[in-house]
């Protein structure tokens, strides 16, 4: 996270201290990372045959009790009006409170409760952001006070609604992820109230026109922050099987449900692209580019940030292009193999941002309680820690995308060229593995 360099959250935003510090071998970080990536594959090829993985379609049934409260109005009403409650606040915050974020708990809810607070909820308890979420809550209580009737489960019934374009998918979801990104590593002054506030209205409008041009099915891509944390929540072990009820399941078969749909491939690779420039935003040579450069500091970091993302999205087109050459055609390479990048994306997110969620969450949450004299937060975990936790997360990521990735290759190609056409894959992995850690230990 790149912000003010007075905003106590700049120290925090890639681990606690500098990551030049970070006392690792890097020939250990990357042995390892290789070897874990070989063995894993050599083993895949050798003993996972046939396709193991069964979607939607799998799961240990909950008790329906547990189900009955989970599904009870009472609850969900509850959890929308404390997404409501939360989001007030935050205005409230925003609209009253100081232009410091060290006073202010606003910025801290945004950018860390909120974005980074997610990925645990989301894998922990599946698409918490879809209760949650105020701005749904808000077009509901829009509807009921104008007295429109929202689509069922069938076609929409209200004449003035539009069915969704199925080929926009979820692009508009990948753009809202584009744009918070863009904030929270671009913008100027991230953490200004004034920021905050012109950023959180103007994405709040257009989302209520949409849904109220569209439907309430509109946030179920359209809203980034619905998207991300539905994405995420794939690799959760609770989940619904095709039939609804709530199961316990192995997370690889979530995975393996993630819906083939436009604009996936551009979520994920926003999500890891912008990771990966996080990561390299506070080397030294790119701080001297920003301000050497003749046309500024926010276009060029728009430019780093849009060449970031484009970066992942291209190796991944042409390692797609390149399964397509080894194993054959298939209808939609591109989009089959898009969701093993999702554990890529979380063991980044963790790398990145697990001690600016532990030590400036419950910061953000003793300032919004009124405790701004609580104790200074101690960081979790040294700096030896912390690097082996990052190393470990990155690279525990992409072995889960090469079982995710060769379960899916074993079912959509035959048997000889199941495990040829992993090979591109495999060297996507290694590439994504050589740039995480090398952003890690820069």
């Amino acid at each position: 996270m790149v912000l003010h360099p007075a905003d106590p959250l700049t120290s925090l935003a890639h681990g606690i201290g500098s990551q030049h510090d970070l006392p690792i071998s890097p020939f250990y970080a990357f042995a390892g990372a290789f070897a874990a990536l070989f063995v894993s594959f050599l083993a895949l090829g050798l003993l996972w045959s046939t396709s193991r993985f069964r979607g939607e379609r799998s799961g240990l049934a909950l008790p329906v009790a547990l189900q009955r409260v989970a599904d009870a109005p009472a609850t969900r009403t509850a959890l929308r009006g404390l997404g409501l409650a939360a989001a007030l606040a935050v205005l409230l915050y925003l609209l009253l409170g100081p232009d410091d974020p060290a006073h202010n708990p606003a910025p801290g809810a945004v950018y860390v409760l909120l974005w980074v607070g997610l990925v645990p909820a989301s894998l922990l308890l599946g698409p918490a952001w879809r209760l949650l979420n105020p701005l749904r809550t808000l077009h509901r209580l829009l509807s009921r006070a104008l007295r429109r009737p929202e689509p069922g489960p069938g076609p929409d019934p209200a004449p003035d609604r539009r069915p969704l374009p199925a080929r926009l998918g979820q692009w508009p979801a990948a753009v809202g992820l584009f744009g918070f990104t863009w904030l929270e590593l671009v913008a100027p002054e991230p953490a200004s109230t004034t920021t905050l506030l012109i950023a959180i209205t103007t994405y709040a409008a257009a989302q209520l026109l949409l849904a109220a041009r569209f439907g309430e099915r509109w946030f179920d891509d359209g809203d980034a922050f619905e998207a991300y944390s539905a994405l995420l929540a794939r690799l959760s072990p609770l989940g619904r099987r095709s039939d609804g009820r709530l199961v316990l399941r192995n997370p690889f078969h979530g995975l393996d449900a993630t819906p083939e749909r436009p604009g996936l491939v551009a979520t994920v690779c926003v999500l890891l692209g912008s990771t990966a420039y996080d990561g390299f935003s506070d080397n030294p040579s790119w701080i001297n580019a920003l301000q050497t450069s003749p046309l500024g500091r926010t276009p060029t970091a728009t430019l780093g940030l849009l060449a970031s993302i484009a970066l992942v999205a291209t190796l991944y087109c042409l390692c797609a292009a390149a399964t397509r050459l080894v194993s054959g055609p298939h209808p939609g390479p591109l989009t089959a193999f898009a969701h093993s990048l999702v554990p890529i994306a979380l063991g980044y997110l963790i790398a990145h941002y697990f001690s600016l969620l532990v030590v400036e969450g419950p910061r953000t949450v003793s300032m919004a309680l009124g405790t701004d004299n609580a104790p200074e937060p101690v960081p979790p975990l040294g700096p030896g820690g912390l690097a082996a936790l990052q190393v470990i997360a990155v690279v525990t990521g992409h072995v889960l995308g090469v079982v995710a990735a060769h379960d899916r290759s074993v079912r959509l190609f035959p048997p000889a060229r199941a495990v040829a056409g992993q090979l591109p894959l495999l060297a996507l992995m290694i590439t994504y593995t050589i740039g995480g850690i090398g952003l890690l230990l820069n």
